[in-house]
């Protein structure tokens, strides 16, 4: 009954079958990589906010070399980890990162060096500030410079991977994407791979710079492609399966038409459209 699966046709419908499902399957798996990722993030996240905080050098490597030397990016493992530094702001080389949106409003960044002991700084995201009146690219009015020594605590960034030029604008340097490379040619003193995103401060930070909020990673849009790839492989088996026994079991509706057209011209010859019946004498 089944014989007609080892038909060349059938052969080619099985393989392409086969192979989708199979890719299908291979994307579901890359999804549900991708979920695993998002979700030991947001572990660390929240793991992070009940640890005490680590000293910066026990978690990035110090940068080596002059002046716009930049240290090794952090390992996967240790971004988001809350870690502290001492040090002092350096209020002339404040970056504004544009293009940000905290609470549906569009405004800056306030990317600011903090210089340690030893001469090296490290990037601190001190919060958002919205643009002066005029429009989103108005340089805003930044609060007082804050003088001395600070202790900062903040959580452990990867640098954003697609560089952006860097201007410098009314003394301040301007970018749209935190790249630390292409920010530690403009610094002079050797900048760490990673930056902080600012949880505390000692003395406390002026409340004009608005917290940049913890953004979790969306892991179950991940997890739902995941149930939709190995559904749609699942489907293609169980279609192909199912069109296969309705070839085995059942009469195609053009096979049949065909089949009974002999028999209805054999009964009339003529072409009357008229059954026996309708060609019998009356009486």
């Amino acid at each position: 009954m089944y014989r007609f699966l080892l038909t060349p046709r059938w052969l080619g419908i099985l393989a392409l079958t086969l192979a989708a499902a199979a890719v299908m399957v291979q994307l579901g798996n890359w999804q549900l990589h991708r979920y695993q990722e998002r979700s030991a993030v947001n572990a660390r996240i929240d793991a992070a906010g009940d640890r005490a905080p680590t000293p910066l050098r026990e978690v990035l490597a110090a940068p080596v070399g002059a002046a716009d030397a930049v240290g090794e990016p952090p390992p996967a493992d240790a971004v988001w980890t809350r870690v502290t530094a001492t040090g002092r702001y350096d209020e002339s080389n404040v970056i504004l990162v544009r293009g940000r949106t905290v609470n549906n409003r569009v405004g800056f960044e306030v990317v600011t060096p903090l210089v340690l002991a030893d001469g090296s700084a490290v990037l601190v995201d001190r919060g958002w500030v919205p643009p002066a009146a005029g429009g989103a690219l108005a340089h805003p009015e930044l609060p007082a410079p804050t003088s001395g020594e600070v202790t900062v605590v903040g959580r452990v960034r990867l640098g954003e991977s697609r560089a952006q030029e860097v201007t410098r604008r009314d003394g301040r340097l301007e970018t749209r994407r935190i790249a630390i490379p292409e920010l530690g040619r403009e610094l002079p003193y050797p900048v760490y791979g990673g930056y902080l995103l600012l949880d505390e401060q000692d003395p406390p930070a002026d409340p004009a710079f608005v917290a940049i909020p913890l953004r979790h990673e969306n892991d179950w849009q991940n997890f739902g492609y995941v149930i939709q790839w190995w559904l749609f492989a699942a489907m293609a088996l169980v279609g192909f399966g199912w069109v296969a026994r309705r070839e085995a079991h059942g009469t195609p509706v053009g096979k049949a038409a065909r089949a009974a057209a002999p028999a209805d011209r054999a009964a009339d010859p003529a072409g009357s459209g008229l059954g026996p019946a309708d060609r019998r004498s009356p009486g």
